[in-house]
């Protein structure tokens, strides 16, 4: 079954060269919620380099307009799937990609800025990539120049990658120093760290709120500074 599954993945997802996807076993990891699944599927789509480059100096309406249109492309790809995979007599549960208007938020939210659910640890146990001092999602293909999306299943998937479980980032401080908030610690990152010893959230909110109002006037909390200089994702 897990071939057929990867074949309606690859059916749909373009073989370019701009995209990821892995499986993810997911057993014990999730909240309560969620405990009808234990395996996902993730996607990744890379974000165009010339509007990334355009970014380290700050976010720019240009860079909010291909936030938006990533998310909504990644939506229409899993729902896509997830059609595609119930046919085959499997449940699914598409997690749309993270956006401040449509947010899997845990009761606590506004106290912890914390998720019931995190895209990013689908990606680091499908071996797609790792957790970088933001906080960022830093994949081997694209560094952390990406948005991600991910679908749940309840059918056993073998990770087609071994899990990371640790950062790769080793000495390298550039995002810490950009980050106009100053919210990383500059500690790595691995499974058994918490967020709030590596990454201040509250600091990042804060400054992305401030940025995306001053350019966007949004509230999207847009401020992609970090990933646009990190040294993996630069050409």
């Amino acid at each position: 079954m897990q071939d057929k599954i990867a074949e309606i993945i690859r059916k749909i997802v373009p073989g370019d060269g701009r995209h990821i996807w892995g499986f993810a076993d997911l057993t014990g990891l999730l909240h309560p919620r969620f405990s009808a699944y234990n395996y996902g599927i993730t996607i990744g789509k890379k974000l165009d380099d010339e509007i990334m480059d355009s970014v380290i100096e700050g976010p720019n309406p240009v860079y909010y307009k291909l936030y938006l249109d990533t998310n909504a492309y990644l939506l229409n790809l899993v729902t896509h799937i997830a059609r595609e995979i119930s046919s085959l007599g499997i449940n699914s549960l598409v997690i749309r990609p993270t956006s401040s208007q449509e947010i899997d938020r845990s009761p606590d939210y506004l106290k912890t800025l914390r998720h019931h659910f995190s895209h990013k640890m689908v990606g680091t146990r499908a071996g797609l990539g790792w957790i970088g001092k933001t906080d960022l999602f830093v994949s081997t293909e694209f560094g952390p120049r990406l948005r991600l999306v991910s679908i749940l299943v309840d059918h056993p998937l073998e990770p087609l990658l071994a899990p990371i479980e640790k950062s790769r980032c080793g000495k390298c401080s550039i995002c810490v120093e950009a980050c106009p908030a100053g919210a990383a610690t500059g500690q790595l990152w691995n499974t058994k760290v918490d967020r709030d010893e590596y990454y201040n959230a509250f600091k990042c909110q804060k400054k992305a709120l401030e940025l995306s109002r001053d350019f966007a006037s949004s509230d999207h909390e847009i401020c992609g500074i970090c990933m646009a200089v990190c040294p993996l994702g630069r050409k």
